[in-house]
């Protein structure tokens, strides 16, 4: 700068805070983070990092201010040796004591995100609806923004629930099916399809759901991560041998028997919204091969989710805590939590 005249030189001290500046907003708009696939989308949501990223007077006091006092984690003591806890890919299994939900409610609040929640409540499954959401509200993702979409072919009968400040029931009028097999398999086009018209744009995660079920315990975001799926209560001992896959090497969910890691339930996945929609577009699409090769897989939509999981690996697998059946499964002593059970059905109620 010594050719400059001196108004238009900068002091070497005047560069430091430049630096800082310019690194700190390089970071936030050219970090992988805000370059992935979902926030490039028209329409989509900010990123999580750009919106924690938000420069206000008081952003970095914010940021770094916040103090929690917790047991410091030992390298050398298991959180549970009972179970398992880490997949062969490293991803994490959920089970009560392997994690502290303080700690993850403060860093998803420094996120600002907001989970939506699916639910299909088609034809005179809408019974079950109010149970569902009345007990969501006092136990899924409490403290957080929620969004449950209720799928239905009866928008009129969605009973009224008192809701927790910034959360919402959107309701999303769908046709119904004469079979329940069909209902249940075209879950995956519709959350595939309002994935791309809306979801992207409205929340970061979604977490997808039976009605038929009740939330007995805390649900929340331990659960939230990439992709999740489900361990299957009556599975999760049993060999692959034993698994319910489809065998059939004609449809396109078949799966050898040599193959497979875990059985996960139909009833309780999720992720971001990008990637539940990949997966739900990936096994409508496959379903659409077996229709057309006149074909059905043994557990419609279960089972084209479990061949998309085989090969497409969860980044975070819950427990059977997280789907649990008391009618027909004694509670192991290793199971300290049932947090998502299924209702019992009186059939004649239902017709009625």
């Amino acid at each position: 700068f010594s050719g400059w005249p001196k108004c238009c030189s900068l002091h070497p001290v005047a560069l430091l805070p430049l630096t800082l500046i310019l690194a700190f907003f390089g970071y936030c708009f050219l970090s992988p983070g805000s370059q992935r696939l979902e926030n490039l989308l028209p329409g989509a949501r900010a990123p999580l990092l750009l919106q924690s990223c938000d420069f206000h007077a008081n952003s970095f006091t914010a940021f770094y201010s916040f103090r929690m006092m917790y047991p410091q984690p030992k390298v050398l003591t298991l959180c549970r040796s009972d179970v398992l806890v880490l997949t062969p890919w490293l991803a994490p299994i959920v089970w009560e004591g392997t994690f502290n939900i303080d700690i993850l409610n403060a860093q998803f609040q420094l996120q600002n995100a907001t989970i939506g929640l699916t639910v299909f409540a088609i034809k005179k499954y809408v019974v079950f609806l109010k149970l569902f959401l009345e007990t969501a509200e006092k136990y899924f993702m409490v403290g957080h923004k929620v969004n449950y979409y209720v799928f239905t072919d009866r928008p009129a009968d969605v009973p009224p629930v008192p809701l927790q400040e910034g959360r919402q029931v959107v309701v999303l009028q769908v046709r119904n099916y004469t079979r329940w097999q069909d209902v249940s398999m075209h879950r995956m086009e519709m959350i595939s399809s309002f994935s791309r018209q809306r979801f992207l744009r409205e929340v970061d995660y979604l977490v997808c759901a039976d009605v038929d079920m009740k939330f007995s315990d805390h649900v929340g975001v331990e659960i939230l991560s990439s992709l999740f799926g489900t361990l299957h209560p009556g599975f999760y001992a049993a060999d692959r041998q034993a698994f319910t896959y489809e065998r059939r090497p004609l449809s396109q969910a078949y799966i050898p028997r040599d193959e497979g890691d875990f059985y996960y339930a139909g009833g309780f996945f999720g992720g971001s919204v990008l990637e539940v929609h990949r997966l739900t577009k990936a096994c409508h699409q496959a379903m659409m091969v077996d229709q057309a090769n006149h074909i059905e897989a043994v557990w419609h939509d279960e089972s084209h989710l479990n061949k998309y999981l085989l090969y497409h690996k969860p980044t975070k697998v819950l427990s059977p805590e997280y789907v649990w059946d008391e009618r027909m499964l004694r509670r192991p002593p290793f199971l300290r939590k049932l947090r998502y059970v299924a209702v019992p059905k009186n059939h004649q109620a239902i017709r009625n």
